[in-house]
């Protein structure tokens, strides 16, 4: 990453922005504080949730921080997908006893977008990240004049080049491996997400492609791994399920527990919850659900929210989203501030490793 970049973080370790409550202050501000790069989740929350808590992460720690954004959806939905998805779901509402929600308070793409940016802009974090587009230069160029540094997530070169020539100032290269929606710019309606490339290719394309910094996600779980991926061009590595099972998450008990119960024992790919490609355990929900949904976010997502809120009331992960990387099994439940230093560790032993490897061969 950028010398300037360099200078947020003492490991180049990133925790991931997980919308839905997981990235809160108590756990950015603990990544923070260990020496890697906190994150909080702009997506999902309205504009004055986001600087609630954007003000509670900085009485929590003095450190750099980052802040989210999800693009604005501009697709075209088919209201009729859509309730028909709202028919195929009235089995899981009368089982949980709740009402679906109204037609008409599932039919908005806005998440607040705008006035977000306007406080971004105006009370600025060292960095915002993006998911779901690139925005215009214009939209670079206001968060730089005010001091931050902006990313892109991107799961393609071309957008990744897309990312560059807006101005962006680095790029979160996303593998299919990772937990959590696909970022992808554009959501292709006849796909179902399973052809992206995983992460280590993808991250040796990138770096071919483009110069700007990369900071690379998807499965990561390890200080080994985030060393293979220093090696193949990344000046950072991002994880996210990683810090699902730290103390400090946000995450539903029942989701942190799921991570390593040997009843969970893949993830997958769906739509069913939010009508987005989204990777996570699989369960009773996603198998009975996921052939079937349609390709309508944000609207599947506000469609299912009473479901999956009624489910983790219920104590049941079988109506939850259980989001979660491919390395999912090798969860540890450690604070987030040990957990930096785990891996921090683990980074550094590989290296040393990788060192000797080298110096070995030359002779």
């Amino acid at each position: 990453m950028s010398t300037a970049l360099n200078g947020l973080y003492q490991y180049p370790i990133v925790q991931a922005p997980m919308a839905g409550g997981a990235s809160c202050p108590p756990l950015a501000a603990a990544v923070c504080e260990a020496g890697a790069l906190g994150f909080l989740a702009g997506g999902y929350k309205t504009a004055d949730g986001m600087y609630q808590e954007i003000k509670r992460t900085r009485g929590l720690t003095r450190r750099p921080f980052g802040v989210n954004l999800f693009m604005p959806q501009t697709g075209y939905v088919d209201p009729a997908a859509v309730e028909a998805y709202r028919g195929q779901l009235a089995g899981e509402a009368g089982w949980y006893e709740i009402s679906l929600a109204a037609e008409d308070t599932i039919g908005t793409c806005d998440d607040g977008y705008e006035a977000k940016l306007a406080i971004l802009v105006e009370d600025p974090v060292p960095v915002v990240s993006f998911t779901f587009g690139c925005p215009p230069p214009e939209t670079l160029t206001r968060l730089r004049k005010a001091g931050t540094h902006t990313v892109v997530t991107v799961t393609s070169v071309e957008e990744a080049r897309a990312a560059q020539e807006a101005g962006a100032d680095a790029v979160c290269v996303q593998g299919v491996e990772a937990g959590g929606h696909q970022g992808t710019h554009r959501d292709d309606p006849r796909s179902d997400g399973t052809e992206g490339v995983g992460l280590l290719a993808l991250v040796a394309q990138v770096r071919e492609a483009v110069a700007l910094p990369i900071i690379a996600a998807g499965g990561l779980m390890r200080g080994s791994q985030i060393a293979a991926l220093l090696a193949a061009g990344a000046e950072a590595a991002q994880l996210g399920t990683a810090f699902l099972g730290c103390p400090e998450s946000g995450a539903h008990p029942l989701h942190k527990k799921a991570l390593t119960d040997p009843l969970f024992v893949r993830t997958e790919l769906t739509r069913a919850f939010s009508g987005r490609p989204a990777r996570g355990l699989v369960n009773r929900f996603m198998r009975e659900h996921g052939p079937y949904a349609p390709a309508a976010y944000p609207q599947v997502h506000h469609l299912t929210s009473g479901l999956r809120k009624a489910a983790a009331a219920a104590g049941d992960p079988q109506g939850m989203a259980l989001w979660a990387g491919q390395g999912h099994r090798l969860a540890r439940t450690l604070p987030a501030g040990e957990l930096v230093e785990v891996l921090a560790a683990e980074l550094a032993e590989a290296q040393s490793t990788l060192k000797v490897m080298q110096m070995r061969r030359a002779s």
